[in-house]
């Protein structure tokens, strides 16, 4: 019988790998600006690969893709009228590969994200919020996911609008914040403050995704895990962010050697800011031991350090099989049957 997502934070880590926006661009289905996933339609298959890797690689929910799949992005680039087969499209892809778990089948979580309409002076705004959610929401409660995942929220209030329109519909909800480089959410909460009162409204998750790195995530991380009786969510970013730049939007990139197209190193030029898969392990174990039950990625992870932070809590993961071991390379393995004459030109090579 398959858990639910809180019997699963009560019994030890759930690992959430997403970041399907930079990977499915990475692969050719998806376009880097508007980001919006028409995968789900135009190309089905590639976006159910996509899953089916997060979850092998130890991902214990698949995360339908509907991240920019509201109603103001779909106006955008003139395709309301995909709004909603969209949205069905990419839950129903998840729950098929869901029940492709060897072992037991992964959760589905529905997913709703910042507006970038919501305006805290603008009540037509906020009720414009609002129904976006609900209609959302709402085929997710059709379709039968197990819980939403709302995320990316630099607006306390607008975290509350879909914390409320959650509950309307008897889902359990994780509320993730985006935190930006002013380090404050931009209607003035602290994101602990605002974690806190969303928590105590009932929200299974609170915490922060994207837009942070490990290192510029995890101060406010433990903030929240000091100030939160409930569970506590972290997704960074796998990039390099630092103080004087703390999110993936201004990162500087001093050793590019050609003019770049686009204004920052965002979104397509961060490759050689990414961190390794095993800073990446360190910081999945020091979240863990500051007291995050849900750990995963956003926007640039790939399965493969997916894995290296679910094996760093602790859990062994379908592709585990798959982890690096260099005992039998040619130069750095440890095999007795290896030659020594390549072994020992390690340093040359």
């Amino acid at each position: 019988m398959k858990r639910s997502l809180e019997e699963r934070l009560k019994e030890g880590t759930v690992i959430a790998g997403e970041g399907f926006l930079f990977e499915l661009e990475r692969r050719g289905y998806l376009q880097a600006g508007s980001f919006v996933p028409e995968v789900a339609l135009e190309n089905p298959d590639a976006l159910k690969e996509t899953y089916r890797d997060f979850m092998k690689a130890g991902s214990d929910v698949v995360l339908a893709f509907t991240y920019n799949a509201h109603r103001e992005k779909m106006r955008i680039i003139g395709k309301e009228d995909l709004l909603e087969p969209l949205n069905r499209s990419a839950i129903r892809l998840a729950k098929e590969v869901a029940k492709e778990h060897p072992t037991e089948e992964a959760l589905v979580a529905g997913n709703i994200s910042n507006t970038n309409i919501f305006d805290p002076e603008d009540p037509d705004s906020k009720e414009k919020v609002r129904g976006m959610f609900a209609e959302m929401i709402g085929w997710c409660k059709e379709e039968g996911v197990d819980y939403i995942h709302a995320e990316t929220f630099y607006y306390h209030e607008e975290a509350a609008i879909a914390l409320e329109e959650i509950q309307k519909q008897d889902l359990p909800a994780v509320i993730l914040h985006g935190l930006m480089g002013e380090n404050i959410l931009r209607d003035g909460y602290t994101v602990e403050d605002s974690c806190k009162a969303l928590s105590e409204k009932g929200a299974l998750v609170v915490g922060m995704n994207c837009f942070r790195g490990p290192d510029t995530m995890q101060p406010y991380l433990e903030k929240i895990c000091s100030q939160v009786d409930g569970y506590v969510g972290g997704l960074p970013v796998p990039y390099r962010t630092t103080e004087e730049h703390p999110t993936f939007f201004n990162l500087p990139d001093s050793g590019c050697s050609c003019h770049l197209p686009t204004e920052t190193t965002f979104p397509t030029a961060l490759e050689p800011l990414s961190h390794n898969r095993y800073e990446l392990a360190e910081w999945a174990k020091k979240a863990k031991d500051t007291g995050v039950n849900y750990i995963g990625l956003c926007c640039g992870a790939s399965p493969a350090m997916v894995r290296a932070i679910a094996e760093a809590t602790g859990l062994e993961t379908i592709n585990s099989q798959y982890s690096p071991d260099m005992e039998k390379h040619f130069l750095f393995g440890k095999d007795k049957t290896l030659k020594q004459h390549n072994l020992s030109y390690r340093s040359k090579a």
